[in-house]
């Protein structure tokens, strides 16, 4: 063919260092050449200088790990250039360059800007080697990493430097793992396996994504498999899932590569609804062919009339060797640091290093003729790929639907019932935002039924009778991780995940890793644009008694409650009417994650429209009793909590004691701030004070252990001696409500037994001797009469 005999064709047949051309990647270029879209010659030199530009951010990764300067002469470093203690990801991340220069060169070749995410985020060094080569870094990068001299020394000198400025933040814009300096970078990808669970659910149609795999992560969510079950051509943009299998992890082979390789691979995914093809992961050309081609057979299914799902789903399978391109490669050392010893104080590991790069080495005239070759975004009137579609996704804000308000002394409801009939009337009001509910299997017993019916399970073929549909928003399956990626990634719509609260558990990896990233961004003032995302967790800790303990948790809130409170919001709603305005201010937030618990049994209403309102503005409302004489305060977080509370209260008011009452629904917002972002989410002292009025003995009851909301809430905390805490202590098993909170010590006489003491009076004044017998342990639980007004 006529191809063969160009000069451009054979300056790229040549390779270039390390990188070769394996003869099946050559046939499958050659045939991708015959397009009459390409024009062999432009795309020919177009891979010789992806060849180029590759072979040079290897060289760039290798300086990264061991180097506190380049050379670009290509002159062998001294010791005095090495540093003292290297660090770096350095195999895998010399196995992303091939993969990362091949998804530029593919956005080139067809003047597509593609969105990207990288799983594996420790390999960050390719990325940020070759956007410094190719110049499209971050703001915060600008002016620092260019491909200079000293721009690549910089660079190099910065990763791993552990440098800290004044107020005690990263001093340089780079780090171990992708992070919001990254240019383009919208996942850090630290906790492997959570870009396997999303990537499926986050392009919108019209877009395209390459989703960077690993190997290691294959042993981590095996939600993954799931993709083809979720992907559907009306409503999702094309994917292109890309595992580098370099057959190996941290200290011995991944299990892929014990069980079988490429081929058993290849198997699993046909099991499992993919349409599996391996390339030369060594290739940057490989990788063009992959994603071209992969995106073809995605096309044709999408045009074929006839199709039927779960939709063969391409995936590329890069076959390659841990760290190639230097020595060490394919070895356990190849993971972190490759050389057998500091070249900075070994003669042996110095000329190793040096050997190696001089092998790497592309002269600067050639680097800046492969980037003008390949960074033709001005010419193609498209955006560079540091502002892909996923990395600028700022949908419009949603329609908030005014909430279908209860009134005060309407028969007690269940507020998840009203948490759905709004969230159906939200979902209707906002049909240009696409939809996705994370459901582990409970939503009809989570009473919400009407989003199930309106929304549906989403399944390859629906079943007669249920609520299914091959469209369907809800995202169903027994594997807490993998329901909650869609919500998490659906970073262009509403979304919703709904769970019971002891399992929500298992989701917390997932969800720290959004809550993380979206506050790095808002540390380096880029404000995340995604509309929040709220998890709702019922059948919670207090009235799923009739479960065993394994059911009874509410450490996610408290851990939650760990994080930035600007970013993790953690709110406790009382009754149906502040759970909906709850629900209305955390779809009217951007970047951020929202634990809500919600009580799915019917509760008394405690809040009109406007009180409800103000509760959730507030962060917190007055219930019962004034805060100008109070002689105790009882501060209650939780729906049960409060009506035990107030139970107390009134026993205490029959004995005139002058008892205030207060809900929080948002701890978070009465903590002492650890930074400015937080100080300006939270209270001041002034709102803080009209709220808690200073010097009244207060106590808090706690739908969470109650050492840890004592500990957030320090401002409230009057000592010892004013202040006390309850909440659960870790007691449980086969209840009913009254005895979860009997057992944790939560009812109200023993709420009283706590309180009594704080302002100085006897609980023998409050409770009659069979009353104090059943908290004592003396009697019975069902002593405990209940309180009346």
């Amino acid at each position: 063919m006529a191809d063969t005999t160009s000069s451009a064709f054979e300056h790229w047949r040549a390779g270039y260092g390390p990188i070769t051309h394996s003869d099946e990647t050559v046939q499958r270029i050659r045939a991708l050449a015959q397009s009459p879209k390409l024009n062999p010659d432009v795309f020919y030199r177009l891979l010789a200088a992806a060849d180029r530009l590759a072979s040079a951010a290897m060289w760039t990764v290798v300086h990264m790990t061991y180097a506190k300067r380049v050379d670009l002469s290509g002159a062998a470093l001294p010791a005095e250039a090495f540093k003292a203690a290297p660090e770096g990801h350095t195999g895998g991340s010399l196995n992303m360059v091939p993969a990362f220069v091949g998804y530029l060169t593919a956005n080139a070749i067809s003047a597509t800007t593609r969105s990207w995410l990288m799983g594996q985020g420790h390999c960050v060094a390719a990325i940020e080697a070759i956007n410094t080569l190719t110049g499209d870094v971050s703001d915060a990068q600008k002016g620092r990493y260019d491909r200079s001299e000293t721009g690549l020394s910089q660079l190099a000198a910065d990763f791993y430097s552990y440098a800290i400025d004044a107020d005690g933040r990263p001093a340089v814009p780079i780090g171990s793992h992708a992070g919001p300096n990254t240019a383009g970078a919208i996942s850090e990808g630290g906790y492997l396996g959570f870009a396997e669970v999303q990537y499926v659910h986050a392009p919108l149609p019209g877009e395209s994504l390459v989703a960077f795999l690993s190997d290691g992560a294959f042993e981590e969510q095996r939600g993954s498999d799931w993709t083809a079950r979720w992907w559907r051509a009306e409503d999702s943009g094309l994917v292109v899932p890309i595992m580098i299998l370099n057959g190996r992890r941290i200290e011995e082979r991944a299990q892929i590569a014990q069980q079988g390789g490429a081929e058993w691979l290849a198997d699993h995914l046909r099991l499992n609804g993919f349409d599996p093809f391996g390339i030369d992961g060594k290739d940057p050309a490989a990788f063009v062919w992959a994603i071209l081609t992969a995106e073809e057979r995605l096309g044709r299914f999408i045009a074929d009339p006839a199709r039927a799902y779960p939709a063969p789903i391409p995936y590329v399978i890069a076959e390659t060797v841990k760290g190639f391109g230097f020595p060490g490669a394919g070895t356990n050392a190849a993971h972190n640091l490759p050389l057998s010893a500091n070249p900075s104080r070994d003669a042996a590991a110095r000329k190793a290093f040096n050997d190696a790069a001089r092998a790497l080495f592309v002269t600067p005239d050639d680097i800046e003729a492969a980037v003008a070759a390949i960074a033709v975004h001005g010419k193609q009137n498209r955006p560079a790929e540091s502002r892909h579609p996923l990395a600028v996704r700022h949908p419009a804000g949603p329609d908030l639907p005014a909430p279908g308000w209860t009134e005060i002394g309407a028969p007690a409801d269940c507020a998840m019932h009203a948490l759905d009939r709004w969230f159906v009337r939200l979902v209707d009001a906002n049909p240009a935002l696409r939809v996705r509910v994370g459901n582990p299997d409970e939503l009809s017993s989570n009473h919400m039924g009407a989003t199930l019916e309106r929304l549906r399970h989403r399944v390859n073929a629906p079943e007669t009778g249920v609520a299914e549909a091959r469209e369907g928003g809800v995202i169903t399956a027994l594997n807490e991780e993998a329901v909650a990626g869609a919500p998490l990634a659906n970073k262009g719509g509403l979304n919703l995940i709904v769970s019971y609260e002891a399992f929500a558990m298992k989701m917390l990896g997932g969800l720290r890793q959004e809550i993380v990233f979206a506050r790095r961004q808002r540390e380096d003032g880029k404000e995340p644009g995604w509309i929040s995302v709220p998890l709702v967790v019922t059948s919670h800790t207090w009235e799923n008694a009739k479960n065993e303990q394994s059911h009874q948790d509410p450490t996610l809130g408290e851990a939650l409650l760990g994080e930035m409170s600007d970013t993790a919001r953690v709110l406790f709603p009382v009754d149906a009417n502040s759970t909906v305005a709850t629900m209305a201010s955390v779809f009217g937030g951007r970047g951020q994650v929202a634990g809500v618990i919600v009580s799915k049994r019917d509760m008394p209403h405690r809040f009109d429209s406007e009180a409800a309102t103000r509760f959730v503005a507030d962060g917190a409302a007055p219930i019962e009793g004034q805060t100008q004489d109070a002689q105790l305060q009882i501060v209650a977080i939780g729906a049960y909590q409060l009506e035990e509370a107030l139970k107390a209260a009134r026993r205490l008011k029959e004995h005139g004691r002058r008892v205030l009452v207060t809900a929080i629904n948002e701890p978070g917002r009465f903590r002492i701030p650890r930074d400015p972002i937080e100080a300006r989410f939270v209270v001041t002292n002034d709102a803080l004070n009209r709220l808690f009025p200073d010097g009244v003995p207060r106590l808090i009851v706690s739908h969470t252990r109650p050492e840890p909301m004592l500990g957030l809430l320090r401002r409230l905390d009057g000592g010892p001696k004013q202040t006390a805490a309850r909440g659960y202590i870790s007691r449980g098993g086969t209840l009913d409500v009254a005895g979860m909170l009997f057992a944790n010590r939560c009812s109200w006489a023993h709420l009283i037994e706590a309180a009594a003491p704080l302002a100085g009076w006897s609980r023998e004044e409050f409770l009659t001797i069979t009353e104090r017998n059943a908290i004592d342990g003396k009697g019975s639980p069902a002593d405990l009469s209940t309180p009346t007004h």
